[in-house]
């Protein structure tokens, strides 16, 4: 089964300093038909205003990814880490036991534009913990660049959740394929550009969802940057 969500069809919200789509239901976003993807249970674009930002707020057992397309992001965290994310890096904070963080973009004039995305982990009550790597634009380029995954394998994330997340950039010519174990649930979230995904058609802001198949195929890409996420099947979708 292979499913499109358009970029139009998700939730939105414009807080002014904050505009944010939503593929999954989040805050205000209720759609009991988008509660999640396997063990995926948010995915926010979002765009903060220059010199605006989350105040200090708590996280509990989840796994939370930032993907920084454009700006900066300035992370400060109750486990005493100051980090500016550029684009390029992926950073990754396991909620565990309970943290408190903010982010901000301190940019005077400058938007930053981030993904902002939560995997629901298969262990609870760890020790909270954080992460980030750089990866290079060229470790993306025509390939699926591995960013994220239970093991670190790869240089990765490590991340308490059964679940692979890769990133990737394609343009003509430029092709790849990740194959899907028996049970596994896809998911392709199409950053920026075109791309085919399984001969479907996609623009900035799509998705696929994909359950029951055993390859994803990504191909004819535009332009396109792209996360895809090899997932574990839960009863969010």
């Amino acid at each position: 089964m292979i499913k499109l969500r358009k970029s139009q069809d998700r939730g939105y919200a414009d807080h002014g300093w904050l505009k944010s789509y939503h593929s999954f239901s989040f805050a205000g976003y209720y759609d009991p038909a988008h509660m999640g993807w396997g063990n995926l249970r948010v995915i926010n674009e979002d765009r903060i205003a220059p010199d605006m930002g989350f105040g200090e707020h708590g996280h509990l057992d989840m796994e939370i990814i930032s993907y920084v397309l454009s700006g900066e992001l300035a992370h400060r965290d109750s486990m005493g880490n100051v980090q500016s994310i550029p684009p390029g890096d992926v950073q990754r904070m396991s909620a565990g036991t309970g943290v408190r963080h903010s982010e901000f973009n301190h940019a005077k004039d400058q938007t930053t534009h981030f993904l902002q995305i939560w995997l629901e982990p298969n262990v609870i009550g760890v020790a909270p913990s954080y992460e980030q790597k750089t990866v290079p634009a060229a470790q993306k380029r025509g390939t699926l660049r591995l960013v994220a995954s239970p093991d670190g394998a790869l240089d990765s994330l490590r991340i308490h959740a059964d679940a692979r997340l890769y990133a990737g950039m394609f343009d003509a010519g430029e092709a790849a394929q990740l194959a899907l174990a028996p049970g596994r649930k896809g998911y392709v979230h199409l950053v920026s550009g075109a791309l085919a995904v399984n001969g479907q058609r996609i623009d900035a802001g799509d998705a696929v969802l994909l359950d029951k198949e055993d390859l994803i195929s990504l191909d004819n890409g535009q332009d396109a940057e792209v996360l895809v996420f090899d997932l574990a099947p839960s009863d969010a979708g």
